[in-house]
């Protein structure tokens, strides 16, 4: 059983840090060595297993990544952006699997976030589901296959606690889209309309977000002709697809070389 990689949970007070712990303490591929709350939160000192539902663990909360980093051989972190950067680094140092599913970061973040990567193995994805990645290769090859006189659209919705738009998830898609088409998205980017705005330009991928209830994470990429649309979905039921995916890369990366990965890596594809 100690010869299992030990996994450290981040942000483990939050919807996905909750899933993430159950899925690893129920997974007899791994063990659980550590969970990471912000500084001053109440779970700190307690065992995490009564906290999400569970018998006792025998892992106690805390705020020290050092100490937490130290022990671990795969941190999975779904955290923000400058936590996400300030654990990059702890983890290289402790040569820990770095697993990223935190959304909204800056390209000073990624960059960071790189050069941590040049001293261990890093997966970071928007989106850590079998089926969405499948759903952000079938937008590039649909994309490269129909020209401007197709507009694109990527539609997300997610639950009213989400804090960054267009999710990480559509952004992937948008990415997808616009390697498809052979240009960069920063160019082609339309992701705010507001008033008259004209007509749409051709060739630009807009982005719809939609923010409502509790729900997990809905992705559409509409291609839309005159006389004709096609439809690319993706709907998310069960947060735990995602803790699986996560966990799926955090064991994954204990046969890596350090480097930047992410999950087209991990799945084959």
């Amino acid at each position: 059983m100690t010869n299992l990689p030990g996994i450290v949970i981040t942000g483990g007070s939050g919807r996905m840090g909750r899933m993430l712990i159950k899925t690893v303490l129920a997974s007899d591929k791994c063990r659980l060595v550590g969970v990471l709350v912000s500084d001053g939160h109440d779970w700190i000192g307690q065992d995490v297993g009564p906290l999400v539902g569970l018998p006792a663990s025998g892992v106690m909360v805390s705020d020290d990544p050092l100490e937490a980093f130290a022990k671990a051989q795969a941190v999975i972190d779904f955290t923000a952006p400058a936590a996400t950067v300030a654990f990059a680094g702890l983890a290289a140092q402790a040569r820990a699997v770095h697993v990223i599913g935190t959304t909204g970061l800056s390209d000073d973040d990624l960059k960071a976030i790189d050069a941590a990567a040049r001293h261990a193995v890093i997966v970071r994805a928007g989106n850590m589901s079998l089926g969405v990645n499948l759903l952000v290769q079938l937008t590039k090859k649909v994309a490269a296959a129909l020209d401007e006189d197709f507009d694109i659209e990527v539609i997300e919705a997610h639950h009213n606690q989400k804090v960054d738009a267009p999710s990480g998830t559509a952004l992937m898609l948008g990415e997808a889209a616009a390697a498809g088409r052979q240009v960069t998205l920063d160019d082609m980017s339309d992701r705010a309309r507001d008033g008259i705005t004209g007509a749409r330009e051709k060739g630009r991928i807009g982005f719809s977000a939609i923010r409502g209830g509790d729900i997990v994470g809905e992705h559409d990429v509409l291609f839309a002709a005159p006389g004709e649309r096609i439809v690319l979905r993706h709907i998310a039921t069960d947060r735990a697809i995602f803790a699986r995916g996560a966990l799926k890369a955090a064991l994954w990366g204990q046969d890596q070389d350090p480097g930047a990965y992410d999950m087209m890596d991990v799945l084959g594809l």
